[in-house]
């Protein structure tokens, strides 16, 4: 493989999407006609976090399309103050509105939940069925630790994509490494002078950390009218942390969305993504 050629999914469709306030890279599965199911990512990971889930949804009838959000992967990168939760929210609805849907079905992984539940905030009646992936409310205040020191490897030029994967994998916080990793984290590298370099910017990844720090998810929830599956992960971020969606406020979202229904996944916040069972869970609930 050379970083010049861009690894993507068996059976993809590459898509380059030229909206409002950036382009946003993507790839697409299924029949173009098919129903929409848009799959939104998470802080800074990119479009290939469903390289299951996507391939599936697509085989079973629904158009599923990857983004990369803007600053992360192939897209765009956009001036300072041009992100947070919101504005990813009006590229995602510019991004269906593109590919000639009114309606449509999106899943969320971490940062890209957040993103769904503003979605229905902002344009509800937009969104056929919502699916949470390791996302609700507050988490454990010790479990941000991992997701936030994954924003290290931005930035910072590497020798080689060999040693930007294996420092990846040697954090320790995805137990069973696998191609599905390596795809995912090769694919938003470049190469320059002395290596390689995350194509991800570290500065849109903070702004949207800053972004959250500053805003109240649940302030959302009232608004998911519409069936919502919150798939959790039911292991710790890492062992001896916290969980991303600890059981309380498991318990408080459910109470407070009664259209919404909770899968328990063995796995943590990262692979719960990759697992067998979030991804038929997914593929079960939007059938």
């Amino acid at each position: 493989m050379t970083l010049s050629t861009p690894v993507i999914p068996d059976g993809a469709t590459v898509l380059r999407l030229d909206l409002p306030r950036g382009r946003l890279a993507a790839c697409a599965f299924g029949d173009a006609g098919a129903p929409l199911v848009l799959c939104v990512p998470g802080l800074s990971s990119n479009q290939r976090a469903f390289d299951l889930i996507a391939p599936r949804l697509g085989a079973a009838g629904h158009r599923a399309v990857a983004l990369d959000l803007r600053g992360r992967g192939r897209s765009d990168v956009t001036a300072a103050g041009t992100y947070g939760w919101e504005a990813h929210t009006r590229d995602v609805l510019d991004a269906a509105t593109a590919l000639g849907a009114q309606s449509f079905d999106v899943v969320g992984h971490s940062m890209g939940g957040l993103v769904a539940m503003t979605m229905a905030m902002l344009a509800g009646e937009r969104l056929r069925r919502v699916v949470l992936i390791d996302i609700a409310g507050r988490p454990d205040s010790d479990s941000v630790g991992p997701i936030f020191k994954g924003v290290e490897r931005l930035g910072v030029v590497w020798p080689s994509s060999e040693t930007y994967v294996d420092g990846l994998r040697a954090s320790g916080v995805i137990v069973l490494w696998s191609d599905f990793w390596s795809n995912h984290y090769r694919y938003e590298l470049r190469e320059v002078d002395g290596g390689v370099v995350s194509l991800t910017d570290r500065a849109a990844v903070l702004e949207d950390v800053a972004y959250g720090a500053g805003h109240d998810i649940s302030d959302t929830w009232p608004h998911l009218s519409m069936p919502v599956l919150l798939v959790r992960a039911a292991a710790p971020v890492m062992p001896g942390l916290g969980h991303l969606v600890p059981a309380a406020e498991r318990d408080r979202f459910l109470a407070a969305v009664p259209t919404a229904r909770c899968v328990e996944v063995d796995a943590n916040h990262y692979t719960v993504v990759a697992h067998p069972d979030c991804v038929a869970a997914v593929s079960d609930f939007l059938r």
